[in-house]
């Protein structure tokens, strides 16, 4: 890493993975972890990753202190669930909000940061949200992604039965949607939440409604409907890479 002599510092993130890889995913794909590098990494960075549904968190202020940010994942897990790799995981996400560390959270990841830090989570009242879904910024969301050049009209893909009910104290919803009421959440300058997926495309979409079909988690005329939409919008996976990189890199949050 760069050290002294007005060298400048590595930046180092970690990815903590609370999902399986599935076979598809780590033929086509390398995996989830490379899926988030490849939204968010630049040359010269260096990321980890954590395999946090099962057990694998960074553990000690040393190793924490170590990182400039943290992205935590989707998961076929509730986060609103007890498992025990949950509730470190909770308790890893406080500690990491009292260090100020830059925390992004995507679906899951988005929902276990609102419980972590005192929001309300459970089952969607509308649903399955599956496909291309576009979001609705407030005003103050309006003027910072002006600031970073991004367009308002900001579809992602989404794939989730459970949303945030209800957001931290001191928290701000940043972003809505016809089915979801919290679509992004920010606190303070430092943790960010994202129900949607900006690191998905289709192919990873499809993939997983087979997935959600083949476990009996979705119905056929779900399936077969959410795939019927899917080439009437396309996601802005550029402008998403946009905001996510500007939110956990620094500027124009902070």
């Amino acid at each position: 890493m760069g050290g002294e002599g007005g060298m400048e510092m590595r930046r180092k993130y970690a990815v903590l993975l609370c999902a399986d890889d599935s076979e598809y995913i780590k033929k086509v794909y390398g995996g989830y972890f490379k899926v988030f590098v490849a939204l968010l990494g630049e040359e010269g960075e260096t990321w980890d990753v954590f395999h946090a549904a099962k057990g694998e968190l960074p553990r000690g202020d040393d190793v924490i202190d170590g990182y400039d940010g943290f992205v935590i994942t989707g998961s076929c897990s509730d986060a609103h669930g007890d498992d025990q790799w949950i509730r470190e995981l909770v308790l890893l996400l406080k500690k990491l909000d009292a260090k100020r560390k830059k925390v992004l959270g995507i679906c899951f990841g988005h929902q276990i940061l609102s419980r972590a830090l005192g929001g309300k989570t459970g089952r969607a009242t509308k649903g399955w949200d599956i496909g291309v879904t576009c979001i609705h910024p407030s005003h103050s969301t309006s003027r910072l992604l002006a600031a970073l050049r991004i367009p308002s009209h900001l579809p992602v893909i989404e794939c989730h039965q459970d949303e945030v009910w209800e957001v931290p104290p001191l928290a701000e919803v940043m972003a809505w949607s016809e089915k979801t009421g919290v679509e992004m959440f920010r606190y303070g300058d430092h943790i960010m939440g994202i129900q949607g997926h900006p690191e998905y495309n289709k192919d990873i979409l499809l993939h997983l409604i087979d997935r959600l079909l083949q476990r009996n988690l979705i119905q056929n005329c779900h399936a077969e409907a959410a795939k019927a939409k899917l080439d009437a919008r396309e996601p802005d996976r550029e402008a998403w890479k946009r905001l996510c990189k500007g939110f956990l890199k620094g500027d124009p949050f902070s």
